[in-house]
């Protein structure tokens, strides 16, 4: 049985979202289970690199965690052969151009959704990263919940007739003020913010 390293890049870990559902719950715990089994019996060990713009976080995080490795410096970060995988969870805002820049150095990419505020830098970032041959993802947890895909099933099924509109809300409570206080106050609620 071999163990292999895939070195994983890690931007917007210091955000609720990155910490808790991408370094902790994820790549934590894969770590904590002694990686990933291939068929083979081989096994993948993540070894992530935790990117961001406040040093203190950024260490604070990989102490509690046991991570080794940290920077502030994304562009030496992309540079390291040895991590061929970029992942990111930070700022709508920012991702089109975090993403253009890991895919020019050669990095598979995973982020958070959006790819981008737009339609239009979404298939531009897209094809870019189609026409370099990198493999590419993006975070889409709430397709497979149960209870959407009962739904799938039972408008195939015709259970609902003529859909004239819909509305779901997803994720945490969010409170409108009107018979609670307003809850939810943080940027990935406002458009403005790099949300929305």
């Amino acid at each position: 049985m071999t163990t292999h390293r895939l070195g994983i890049i890690m931007h917007g870990v210091t955000g609720r979202m990155g910490y808790n559902q991408h370094l902790v719950r994820s790549i934590c715990a894969i770590q904590a289970q002694g990686g990933v089994a291939l068929a083979n019996g081989d096994r993948v060990m993540p070894d992530p690199i935790l990117v961001g713009r406040n040093a203190a976080k950024i260490a604070e995080i990989a102490k509690k965690h046991g991570i080794a490795r940290t920077s502030t410096n994304l562009d030496q970060a992309l540079a390291n052969k040895d991590d061929t995988v970029f992942f990111d969870a930070g700022s709508t805002q920012m991702r089109t151009s975090l993403l253009a820049k890991a895919i020019d150095a050669g990095k598979h990419i995973y982020c958070e959704k959006p790819i981008a505020d737009t339609l239009a830098d979404s298939i531009s970032i897209t094809r870019q990263a189609m026409k370099r041959g990198i493999k590419h993802g993006v975070v889409q947890d709430k397709l497979f919940l149960p209870g959407l895909r009962k739904i799938k099933l039972l408008q195939d099924a015709g259970f609902f007739g003529r859909v004239l509109s819909v509305r779901g809300e997803f994720g945490y409570w969010v409170f409108e003020g009107d018979l609670q206080p307003i809850q939810r106050p943080s940027w990935n609620y406002k458009q403005a913010e790099g949300g929305g």
